[in-house]
């Protein structure tokens, strides 16, 4: 979710980017426990198809199942797993690290090589965005190939996870996914105090304050929490597609509320780190200890895992009652 390589942990266009949620080479439930597909389950799935779903590329139609997809894109691998279509991926690529028994290569989703993903002989790519023309590429070579880019909101986040359940023969455990994750949403959106709606947040996705304003998938999340993003008043706020670098001084003179730091894992910054810039330790959030240390990869994905996400920011603005 930010410039160049800095958008590789959001799973591939803003980028993430997470998407959310899943496990091993059969579905999760939203705490993670594995649940095995049932027989018939896999004969609704064949009667499904011929089946066809519409991505950024217009319509793709697949004549059966697919039983070797190669993903390039984190947000999308978690997605499958979580559906319970694991076991049909053959591989993923480098920055997919959700769940571990997802089958992680070499393949880079942001520089992708048509060839190199050719080799594993697929019969669905699904990508989030279509780098090197990978897209016409792999269409010569007469292989199906999805293109679900960075959502603008959670309902377009949910339309991407039934297009994979529908896709994959996977479409009413793709519902259920659906329906667990905007119930828990909605559960974290209602436990917002009022008194805390209006606040001001700082969504940092690393230590040079790259930001992310409202226009952004995260920064929908943010609104819905009825959270003012102090990012969306910057001068490049629009001319950056939403990732506004801002300035030290500038988020000290916003005084947020609330601090999102996306980068504990890339750049090991922490409330103990913050606080020792200068002027931060001054700030509203750093004084009542509203800080959240997110994981870099959850805070940047639209998969089912944006639940895990929603919940921890609604239990920080829970202390600014």
């Amino acid at each position: 979710m930010r410039p160049s390589s800095r958008r590789s942990r959001l799973g591939l266009a803003l980028i993430a980017p997470a998407v959310l949620a899943l496990a091993g080479c059969v579905g999760t439930t939203s705490t993670g426990a594995a649940e095995a597909p049932s027989a018939s389950a896999s004969s609704s799935a064949s009667a499904a198809f011929p089946v066809t779903v519409t991505g950024a590329n217009g319509p793709v139609t697949l004549q059966a199942a697919p039983e070797q997809i190669v993903v390039m894109g984190p947000s999308a691998t978690e997605t499958l797993f979580a559906i319970g279509a694991g076991p049909q991926v053959e591989a993923v690529d480098d920055n997919s690290n959700y769940p571990a028994q997802a089958p992680k290569t070499k393949l880079s989703a942001f520089q992708p090589n048509a060839e190199a993903v050719a080799g594993y002989t697929p019969d669905l790519v699904v990508v989030s965005n279509d780098a090197n023309g990978l897209v016409a590429s792999l269409t010569k070579l007469k292989i199906p190939v999805l293109v679900l880019p960075a959502p603008k909101n959670l309902d377009d986040a949910y339309e991407q996870m039934r297009t994979l359940g529908k896709v994959t023969g996977h479409a009413d455990d793709a519902e259920k996914v659906v329906t667990t994750t905007k119930d828990r949403i909605a559960k974290a959106i209602a436990s917002v105090p009022a008194s805390a709606k209006g606040k001001k947040v700082y969504h940092e996705l690393d230590q040079t304050f790259y930001s992310v304003t409202s226009t952004t998938f995260i920064g929908t999340v943010y609104a819905q929490l009825g959270l003012t993003n102090i990012a969306d008043a910057a001068k490049d706020a629009a001319a950056s597609g939403g990732y506004p670098k801002l300035s030290p001084e500038y988020v000290v003179t916003a005084a947020p509320d609330l601090i999102v730091l996306a980068d504990t894992k890339c750049c090991q910054q922490n409330a103990a780190s913050l606080a020792k810039r200068p002027g931060f330790a001054a700030l509203p959030a750093v004084t009542k200890g509203a800080v959240l240390a997110a994981d870099d990869d959850i805070a940047s994905r639209w998969g089912p895992r944006i639940a895990d996400f929603t919940e921890a920011v609604a239990a920080e603005l829970q202390k600014l009652a």
